[in-house]
């Protein structure tokens, strides 16, 4: 009797043998495309020597001559790729470094995953230094957390020079991008008259002018805003001409409407529904999708309302999540494979970046979820790069879903079912698995797991690994209840999986 193993993609890691049997359960490194497991692409250097400190940002664009330039910002510098080169452009004053992890409970911003004391006034920092960066022009602007807005002028031999006029401390900045200019946005900032920081201040820029930041100056189209609600911005993500500003504990939408006292209109459209971190969002589209500090996903699009995205491997993330880490949360796209992506810190590994989960949101496998140990700090989309980029702890910055290798080493993948019945009436030999791969690079190693019940005891039995041409992989066991793990490390390393055919022959009732 052969019996084909298909099944639905996705993983379903949170539900009992029973509630599961079907699906797949687990894996690491392996995405679902078109309805089918398959390997994910490798990685490759991108700079010859590592960054100086942990990167938590990354920024790519293109100047006037169409040059790639990648921004890195880490705890102790900003440094710039170009043209296979990396520059130290850390700003010669004004700039202080930060520290590499969280503390628990020592003022707004900190705690236990939204535990603590948001909202209170705090003398220090207590968070990883995470960067904001932009593109104005051709130039770059980067803001460290809590300190001012710094600008490079595109020369390499120049550092970037604190932005003239700029608040002094600024939680988050962005550019908006306006018909017929831009704006540079301070999140979280000192109040223009009194220069006390408030952590719900909102400013900008004149239109066209990002050194104009004065509300009384002739001509100045720069303003200032407080959002209610108690709190504190985390951060902020332009959506098409609209901007998303999370707070610790909601969504505020902001809308254009072009009047002179108030260009900008900040509307309350959710709560209990902030962000983790300020690297913890990312827009596809005009659709938002977040982390909350209660480990929670969600997805809001413009017009509509902030909603929980089901997640059926959301009880590991959740479990494991390192306390007091959520600001190192850091979401990503993948346009290629329509998804986007949370790398985090695992207590399991650590306080450090060492895992990450994955949501396909576009075309046929919309909805189904991945994941990942993978150690990355700092992971960006591809466009104007050619390829998504992503940094390590300790400074190595590659280019993602290139090759299929770990920079020329083997990286481990697997993908593994839940508990299935082959059949629900009988007990089985299985004799042997006939492989439906594609593209395989390197040796597959299949095992199986075999029980009577679902809590009932059982046994396990690995196949020699599987060559590219290798018809079979012989196996002798018996059961009711069948997990069949595929799993792979080499360099290069790939693996489609189709719609394995399992041969086995009934023993009777069990």
């Amino acid at each position: 009797m052969h019996i084909p193993l298909d099944l639905p993609p996705g993983l379903n890691g949170d539900d009992t043998s029973f509630a599961g049997s079907g699906r797949w359960a687990d894996g690491s490194n392996v995405r679902f495309r078109l309805g089918r497991a398959q390997v994910i692409g490798g990685w490759e250097s991108l700079t010859a020597s590592p960054l100086a400190g942990v990167c938590r940002s990354a920024f790519p664009w293109t100047d006037n001559a169409a040059v790639l330039n990648i921004a890195f910002g880490t705890h102790t510098k900003l440094q710039l790729w170009q043209g296979g080169a990396l520059f130290d452009i850390t700003p010669s004053s004004g700039f202080a470094a930060g520290a590499i992890d969280g503390a628990a409970s020592a003022g707004y911003g900190t705690g236990a995953l939204g535990v603590g004391g948001y909202g209170l006034p705090s003398t220090g920092d207590y968070f990883p230094l995470t960067w904001s960066m932009a593109a104005w022009g051709q130039n770059l602007l980067a803001c460290p957390r809590n300190q001012t807005i710094f600008a490079w002028t595109n020369a390499t031999a120049s550092p970037a020079a604190a932005l003239a006029n700029a608040p002094a401390n600024v939680t988050h900045m962005l550019v908006a991008p306006l018909n017929g200019g831009y704006q540079v946005f301070a999140l979280g900032c000192n109040e223009e008259v009194s220069g006390v920081f408030n952590p719900l201040c909102i400013r900008h820029s004149s239109i066209r002018d990002n050194t104009q930041w004065s509300t009384s100056a002739s001509g100045s189209t720069s303003r200032e805003y407080v959002l209610t609600g108690g709190g504190r911005i985390v951060a902020g993500r332009m959506a098409g001409p609209y901007m998303l500003v999370w707070t610790s504990d909601a969504l505020f939408l902001g809308t254009y409407v072009g009047a002179l006292d108030q260009p900008w209109r900040f509307d309350r459209v959710g709560r209990n529904c902030g962000l983790v971190g300020p690297n913890a969002a990312v827009v596809v589209g005009q659709t938002a999708f977040w982390v909350s500090p209660d480990r929670q996903f969600y997805s809001y699009a413009v017009g509509g309302e902030p909603e929980p995205v089901a997640c059926s491997i959301r009880q590991d993330f959740a479990e494991n999540l390192a306390a007091s880490q959520g600001d190192k949360v850091t979401a990503s796209s993948n346009a290629e494979f329509g998804e986007v992506r949370f790398d985090y810190p695992d207590s399991r590994d650590g306080y450090e970046n060492s895992r990450y989960v994955a949501l396909c949101v576009a075309g046929p496998d919309a909805g189904s979820w991945h994941r990942g140990i993978m150690a990355r700090t700092a992971f960006v989309d591809a466009g104007p790069s050619a390829f998504p980029v992503g940094v390590t702890f300790q400074g190595a910055v590659y280019f993602h879903e290139k090759g299929h290798s770990a920079d020329g080493g083997a990286f481990a993948w697997f993908i593994e079912t839940a508990d299935s019945y082959l059949d629900p009436e009988r007990g089985l030999l299985a004799r042997g698995l006939w492989p439906d791969f594609k593209e395989q690079v390197g040796p597959v190693t299949v095992t199986v797991t075999a029980r009577a019940q679902p809590q009932g005891a059982s046994q396990t039995y690995a196949a020699p690994a599987m060559a590219p041409d290798d018809a079979k992989a012989d196996l002798l066991i018996t059961g009711r209840l069948f997990k069949v793990r595929f799993a792979g490390s080499s360099a290069p390393t790939a693996c489609r999986i189709g719609k394995p055919v399992f041969d086995v022959v009934q023993t009777g009732l069990l």
